[in-house]
C-alpha cells in the first residue's frame, strides 16, 4: 500500500452557502455560524487554492434517504419541517436536541446529498478524497432522529458504497460522543467496521459505546468502542488511538476508509469533558490521512460532526482538517487572517484565535512501551483491546 507523502491525487469539498439551511434556531449549540466561519477561514488562507476542488452539493431523493431510513420519519421530518408544531416525540423531533424548524426535511437531505456526493466522488475515482463538513450526522437511527441530527448522512453513504460493491468499509468516529447510530445500522453487518473513541457513556450522551459492545451475532468485532475517562488529553488521546485503530484498519483491510471528525473533544468545548487541543486534533487528522493511504489506496471519505466551540475550536480544527483532505496541510504556527478576525469581531462581537495552534506539541506513549493498570486510560484502552482484538485474529497484549 501506498503512503500518503507517495501518493496524491484530487480531492474535494462538497459544499454550498445553502447547507446552513440546516439550522435548529439562535439558542442551540449547532449553529451553522461554525461551518460558514471554517469556510471563510479556509477561504482566507488558500485551502481551495491548489488541489482542493469545491463541488456542489446535491439534495438526496426520498429513495436515497430510504436507503436506511423508513418512510414513516421522512414523512414525520417532512410534515413537521412544513408546519412546524408540536413535536413527535417518538420520533425524536420536537425534542431540545431536535427542534422542529421550517424547511428541516430539505435542509437534513441536503446535508445527506451533499455527503453522498462525497462517497460518490471517491466509489468513482473522481476524487481520492473528499469532504462534506455539513455532515457526520452520526446519532440519526433508522425509525427517528437523536442528537442534532435528524437523517443519518454516513449511513446512507456507506449503504451506497456497499450497494455499489464495496466488499469492506471501515469508519471511524472521533466525535466526543459515541457514534451509536452508524454503529447500530451496521450492528449486523460483517461488511462494515465501525470504531469509535469517544468519552465514556457513564458521563456524556448517548450513555452507550462501551467495549462490550462488539456487533451482532453474525459480525462480532466490527464493532470497536474505546470509552476514554473525561479529562483526557491529547498524549492520552493518541496513546488510545495508536493502540487500537491502525492495527485494526490494516486487519480489516477496507476498500474505503470513512472518518467522521466532530471537534467537540477539545478542552474549550462546552458540551464535553474531554481536554484535546486544536494541535492533538490536527495529529488525528494526519494520522488518519496516513490509515487512508497505507490501507485503503487513499479512497478516503471525511465528514464533520459535533463541535460547539463555534469560533474558538471549529473553523481552525476543520480548516486543518481540510487542508489535509487536500493533501497541503497548513502549518500550525500560521497567523489568522486579520480580514477573518475582523469578521468575527464585527458580526458576533467576539475576539477570534490569531493562530491555528493552541501551543502544544502532540506526543504519547506508545502501547507497547508498557500497560498500566493503575490509570483509568490505561484500563480502558486495555478493556477494547481484550474485547475486540482476538475477534479479528490479534493479540490484545502489548
Amino acid at each position: 500500500m501506498s503512503t500518503a507523502a507517495e501518493c496524491e491525487g484530487p480531492a474535494t469539498v462538497v459544499f454550498d452557502e445553502s447547507l446552513t439551511q440546516y439550522n435548529f434556531g439562535p439558542e442551540h449549540p449547532m449553529s451553522p455560524i461554525r461551518v460558514d466561519l471554517t469556510m471563510r477561514l479556509a477561504r482566507e488562507v488558500g485551502v481551495f487554492d491548489h488541489h482542493l476542488r469545491l463541488v456542489d452539493a446535491p439534495v438526496a431523493s426520498d429513495d436515497l434517504l430510504a436507503t436506511i431510513h423508513g418512510a414513516p420519519l421522512i414523512e414525520a421530518v417532512k410534515r413537521m419541517g412544513h408546519n412546524p408544531g408540536p413535536g413527535e416525540e417518538h420520533f425524536g423531533l420536537g425534542t431540545d436536541d431536535n427542534p422542529v424548524f421550517l424547511g428541516m426535511h430539505e435542509a437534513a437531505a441536503h446535508v445527506v446529498g451533499a455527503s453522498h456526493e462525497a462517497f460518490r466522488q471517491v466509489w468513482s475515482g473522481e476524487s481520492l478524497h473528499s469532504a462534506n463538513i455539513t455532515g457526520g450526522l452520526h446519532h440519526a437511527m433508522r425509525d427517528r432522529a437523536s442528537g442534532f441530527c435528524i437523517y443519518n448522512d454516513i449511513a446512507v453513504g456507506i449503504q451506497y458504497l456497499l450497494d455499489q460493491g464495496a466488499e469492506r468499509v471501515a469508519y471511524v468516529d472521533v466525535d466526543v460522543h459515541h457514534g451509536d447510530g452508524v454503529e447500530k445500522i451496521f450492528w449486523d453487518d460483517p461488511r462494515v467496521l465501525t470504531i469509535s473513541l469517544h468519552e465514556t457513556g457513564q458521563m456524556l450522551f448517548p450513555g452507550t459505546g462501551f467495549p462490550v459492545d462488539l456487533g451482532g451475532p453474525d459480525a462480532e468485532g466490527t464493532a470497536v468502542n474505546v470509552a476514554l475517562p473525561p479529562g483526557t488529553s491529547d498524549a492520552g488521546w493518541l496513546r488510545a488511538f495508536h493502540a487500537v485503530v491502525p492495527p485494526l484498519l490494516r486487519e480489516f483491510d477496507p476498500d474505503v476508509l470513512v472518518t467522521q471528525h466532530g471537534c467537540d473533544s477539545h478542552a474549550d468545548d462546552p458540551l464535553a469533558h474531554l481536554m484535546l487541543s486544536v494541535d492533538g486534533q490536527r495529529a488525528a487528522y494526519l494520522a488518519l490521512h496516513e490509515l487512508a493511504h497505507e490501507v485503503a489506496d487513499g479512497k478516503w471519505v471525511v465528514t464533520g460532526g459535533g463541535g460547539y466551540a463555534l469560533v474558538e475550536v471549529v473553523p481552525r480544527a476543520w480548516s486543518h482538517l481540510l487542508s489535509i483532505v487536500g493533501g497541503r496541510p497548513l502549518d500550525p504556527l500560521l497567523e489568522t487572517p486579520g480580514v477573518w478576525r475582523e469578521h468575527v469581531r464585527e458580526h458576533l462581537g467576539r475576539g477570534a484565535p490569531h493562530r491555528f495552534t493552541d501551543g502544544r506539541t502532540p506526543a504519547y506513549r506508545r502501547w507497547e512501551d508498557g500497560y498500566d493498570p493503575d490509570t483509568w486510560l490505561d484500563r480502558a484502552i486495555h478493556a477494547t483491546r481484550m474485547q475486540a482484538f482476538p475477534l479479528h485474529g490479534l493479540d490484545p497484549q502489548p
